[in-house]
């Protein structure tokens, strides 16, 4: 029988059949309760915001049966310790940036953005199609997590520094708020890296215990407030060219989750990431114009930086591939990827978008 001649022989409406079927698909749903906690405050509603929403997006799909608690930064563990709770099991997942533990391993940081990497679509394409999920999840099985594509900010900004960067040399005992594989490098040109998770940045630098430091971009900049102390705002972060953020499950729970449940998960990433990426292009502009109002003063690095800066992390690269295998596989497969992908992007992508730069100027 039609949908239609249903309705009618049983004098139902829309809604009424609405109601018949809806239970009937809950009913078959197991419910499960989870806890994800997240390396960001909550004033940072972009990043947290996309935990939050894949959250919502899986707990509206299932009638609520598959409910998602998040927990931001400090409320479960601190912002730098996600991994470490959904590897033991404290909590059964988390939003995070991978390359915060590349003190464990620095394997770790291909999972956001390695210094020098692709941007934010290559990235992405990488790690959905050019069997970079496949490589990382492999490595994160050691540590007993799984991991599964959750946001984007796209390229960010080079910092706030207290004073102008003109050459390589004022680089030199620079103590920089800057994580991971970054810091390595900014570390070979002389400068002192500092790891500080994001709701820590602005006390330290308002108290000089750093020199400079950075987080995202404009819009989430300034909500930190950073420019109040200092002014200098520097770009590009080449550090961070299209980084990721992952949701990282533990392995035993993401195992025993139901087929469908693990697709649903993955879905939900997958609209937050997009979510997030469209929420930093509408937002980020508004915040730039309104940081140089309130005293920012913005500037590009100076190529000779930009230069050593690329060396020194080439040169990292490869001492780290020597001696970690599994960074050896992660970095040739990205580098390959990445290659054919700018080989491409370009063309038509660079070309366009350099014209339609030009012409929204004039």
């Amino acid at each position: 029988m039609k949908r239609r001649d249903f309705i009618k022989v049983t004098g139902l409406g829309a809604a009424g059949a609405a109601a018949i079927a809806a239970p009937a698909v809950a009913q078959s749903l197991p419910e499960i309760k989870w806890r994800m906690t997240t390396s960001w405050p909550k004033s940072l509603d972009t990043l947290h915001g996309g935990a939050e929403i894949m959250a919502k997006m899986v707990g509206e799909a299932t009638d609520n049966k598959f409910q998602i608690q998040t927990f931001a930064a400090g409320e479960v563990v601190p912002g730098l310790q996600v991994l470490d709770a959904v590897q033991n099991g404290t909590v059964e997942m988390g939003h995070t940036a991978s390359y915060y533990y590349f003190g464990k391993d620095p394997t770790f940081t291909f999972g956001s953005s390695v210094p020098f990497g692709p941007n934010m679509r290559i990235n992405q394409a990488w790690y959905l199609m050019g069997g970079g999920k496949e490589i990382l999840n492999d490595f994160y099985k050691a540590y007993n997590v799984t991991s599964l594509l959750a946001g984007n900010t796209g390229c960010q900004m080079g910092g706030w520094f207290r004073k102008e960067v003109n050459s390589v040399d004022d680089l030199n005992g620079l103590k920089f708020r800057i994580g991971g594989f970054a810091g390595r490098v900014l570390q070979k040109l002389g400068a002192v890296p500092q790891q500080i998770a994001g709701g820590d940045i602005y006390p330290a630098l308002e108290k000089g215990t750093i020199d400079a430091a950075e987080w995202v971009g404009p819009y989430d900049d300034e909500k930190l407030g950073l420019y109040k102390v200092a002014p200098h705002y520097y770009f590009p972060g080449w550090w961070e060219g299209g980084p990721m953020l992952l949701a990282m499950i533990n392995l035993d729970k993401w195992n025993a989750l139901p087929k469908h449940y693990q697709k649903l998960l993955e879905q939900a990433g997958h609209y937050a990431n997009n979510w997030m990426m469209a929420k930093y292009d509408s937002a980020n502009p508004l915040a730039l114009r309104k940081l140089i109002a309130g005293g920012a003063k913005l500037h590009p690095f100076p190529a000779p930086v930009m230069e050593a800066s690329f060396k020194a992390a080439k040169e990292l690269h490869a001492e780290v591939a020597a001696g970690n295998p599994n960074f050896k596989k992660a970095l040739d497969s990205l580098t390959a990827f990445s290659g054919a992908g700018y080989s491409w992007f370009q063309v038509a992508e660079v070309g366009y978008d350099n014209f339609m730069a030009r012409r929204s100027q004039s």
